[in-house]
């Protein structure tokens, strides 16, 4: 299955995730520290679950260390809930957050989501309002620049790109591109847009649109 790195100073939680998920065939890695992540942590994982409230390099710290080093879904565990903290993580690159404390059964959900949409690899290329969509790799580009997009924020992209015109709220965004119906959808939808806005913006393109009172669209050509 899958390469699962779990970073947590809890031990006891540290256990539970790593019994849960090694249940679904995946092979897990734990760590008690951010400061222990590596480069061939990164590299060897299929997803990370991050820790927010770690003494020392706090789950915040390590993800705006290791973004641009890991190239799977980066998963929030946090207490701290607050709007303010959410839109941090998500900002600095993490894909989705789970607040503590979680069902372990959700916990499995999300995960599993997040690798299914990370392995799924249909072999075409589609251009979209001046994004070109290379579907098989999940990567996306300006012209010939690559755009420097988190799984998460291509996977809205690309989800709004292949069904142009038509326009779906944050809720319908979040089960759609993360295959499970959870507590992040608005907030974590907000800031992902957002991002992509000021990334896209930079090559000149502005293809989503707010639909206000509803959600958002990929603009028609």
């Amino acid at each position: 299955m899958a390469h699962i790195l779990a970073v947590d100073d809890d031990a006891d939680l540290r256990a539970l995730l790593c019994t849960a998920l090694e249940r679904d065939g995946h092979t897990v890695q734990l760590l008690h520290s951010g400061a222990e992540v590596t480069q061939q942590h990164c590299a060897w994982a299929d997803c990370i679950l991050l820790d927010v409230m770690m003494p020392g390099e706090d789950g915040f710290a390590t993800c705006r260390r290791i973004r641009s080093l890991a190239g799977c879904p980066i998963l929030f565990l946090t207490a701290r809930t607050a709007e303010e903290d959410i839109l941090r993580g998500l900002g600095l690159g993490g894909d989705d957050y789970l607040a503590k404390p979680f069902r372990i059964a959700e916990l499995r959900a999300r995960v599993n989501a997040h690798l299914r949409r990370q392995n799924r690899a249909p072999a075409r290329r589609i251009c979209r309002g001046g994004v070109t969509f290379d579907l098989a790799a999940g990567e996306a580009f300006a012209g010939e620049a690559a755009l420097r997009l988190t799984r998460a924020e291509y996977a809205i992209c690309e989800h709004l790109a292949l069904h142009t015109g038509r326009t779906f709220s944050k809720e319908q965004i979040y089960e759609a591109v993360f295959g499970f119906e959870g507590t992040a959808d608005d907030s974590a939808v907000t800031e992902h847009v957002k991002n992509i806005r000021a990334k896209l913006r930079a090559f000149g393109l502005q293809p989503i649109e707010t639909v206000w009172g509803i959600g958002y669209r990929w603009k028609s050509e």
